[in-house]
């Protein structure tokens, strides 16, 4: 499948338009990853992709992956060591529900600039924008071929 198929144009640039938004009101980094498939588990795929964007590089240690295998169905939403000592346990599972019900219904955008939403008010509770803040990653969505 072709993301563009997944997502149009339009939709990614309102995903991008949502994180920085969401980023407004915090210190933390979100991120969006695309790939075809993943051929083994979700989190361990995702792990990979939070390595190789380097996510855990932010000084507060609290970058969000939001990883997503289109033809696979797979979903994993990956937190750093500093956001995930502030989140109650399910956090993450509570959120990779409400994206993969929205994707199951066709409301890919939707789904995911809600969870980007969730994500940055949680993110803005543990780690307020402060003025010296810098977007320390892109809010561009990554994609493997």
């Amino acid at each position: 499948m072709k993301l563009e198929r997944f997502l149009s144009h339009d939709e990614q640039q309102l995903i991008t338009k949502s994180i920085a938004a969401a980023e407004t009101r915090t210190s933390g980094e979100i991120r969006v990853h695309l790939t075809p498939r993943c051929r083994g588990d979700a989190v361990k795929a995702a792990t990979r992709v939070f390595d190789s964007l380097r996510m855990y590089e932010t000084r507060r240690r609290n970058g969000v992956l939001i990883y997503i295998a289109v033809e696979s169905r797979k979903l994993a939403i990956l937190g750093d060591v500093g956001i995930n000592r502030k989140v109650a346990a399910g956090y993450w599972d509570e959120e990779i529900a409400l994206l993969s019900q929205a994707l199951k219904t066709g409301r890919n955008v939707e789904g995911i600039v809600a969870v980007i939403e969730n994500i940055g008010s949680k993110l803005a509770e543990h780690f307020p924008y402060e003025p010296d803040d810098e977007n320390e990653l892109p809010n561009d969505i990554s994609y493997e071929p």
